[in-house]
């Protein structure tokens, strides 16, 4: 199921209180684009870090309370983000568990941690909810796929996506064995966009374009082919045939593209990528 996103509704989080724990990138850009866009005040959020000198350095940045105390951060708080690396979930949710009641919301953004696993560990009936954001949140074009656990409401779920909604666009998916797919395709995505940027750039200075201009080219090229794509909501198919007009420049370079196999590469990236999640996740 594909939650409908909650466009200019900004009803869930205006009068709830947020702790993120782990302000480092991820759970940093999440407290700037929320206080920036206005989804929150500073005052209602809360934010950890391991260390007292990158706790003031981190409240300076966002103008928010930042703590070195994990339980100090979650009294209070309505949802608590925990933006730590997956390593280190087990121990911070053994710190939480005394704390963490079941009127509190709880959002993972960790790769491979499970909302079982992370349910298992905190006080019966507490409400959680993974996330799977990319690479671009940081600059406010992520991706973000949730999936509710078991006792998450479809309040719960709109209150994650507006959240992530400050750093992104935002889906929700009722099955949580498509989130290593969601892992192989959308958190790993950015990678193979990368490469293919590279890889045009790198032909464009073959062809004798400096290399500067020759990257800005190739990436504006995904980018305005990306957002064709979202904006008009037609098949990348139909989007690609307009470009190809006949005899003309844009079929002979498709069908090197063909000779290359970039399809079955690509779809072979994802599964390849969507393997190695599930085999983490376990």
């Amino acid at each position: 199921m594909l939650y409908p996103p909650l466009l200019g509704q900004e009803v869930y989080a205006m009068n709830k209180n947020i702790a993120v724990i782990g302000v480092g990138k991820l759970g940093g850009t999440l407290c700037s684009a929320l206080v920036r866009r206005g989804v929150v005040t500073p005052d209602r959020l809360v934010g950890t870090t391991a260390h007292e000198a990158s706790a003031q350095s981190a409240q300076e940045q966002y103008g928010i309370r930042v703590l070195n105390d994990n339980t100090a951060a979650v009294a209070g708080a309505d949802l608590i983000i925990l933006s730590v690396k997956p390593q280190g979930m087990g121990k911070l949710l053994q710190e939480l568990k005394p704390v963490v009641s079941p009127g509190q919301v709880v959002l993972t953004a960790a790769a491979a941690i499970t909302t079982g696993f992370v349910e298992e560990r905190l006080q019966e009936g507490v409400p959680v909810l993974r996330a799977m954001p990319n690479l671009p949140s940081l600059i406010g074009h992520g991706m973000t796929v949730l999936c509710p656990g078991r006792r998450a409401r479809a309040e719960h779920v709109a209150l994650a996506e507006e959240v992530f909604g400050a750093v992104g666009r935002v889906a929700a998916i009722d099955h949580e064995e498509l989130m290593d797919a969601v892992t192989g395709l959308s958190g790993s995505g950015p990678a193979y966009g990368y490469i293919i940027i590279e890889s045009l750039a790198e032909g464009g200075v073959k062809t004798g374009l400096p290399r500067s201009l020759a990257t800005t080219l190739a990436a504006q090229a995904i980018l305005g082919a990306a957002a064709m794509v979202l904006e008009t909501g037609q098949h990348p198919a139909l989007l690609k045939d307009m470009v190809t007009t006949p005899a003309g420049t844009t079929v002979d370079g498709l069908m090197a593209l063909e000779e290359g196999n970039i399809r079955v590469a690509l779809i072979k990236a994802v599964d390849a990528a969507t393997a190695k999640a599930k085999e983490i996740s376990r």
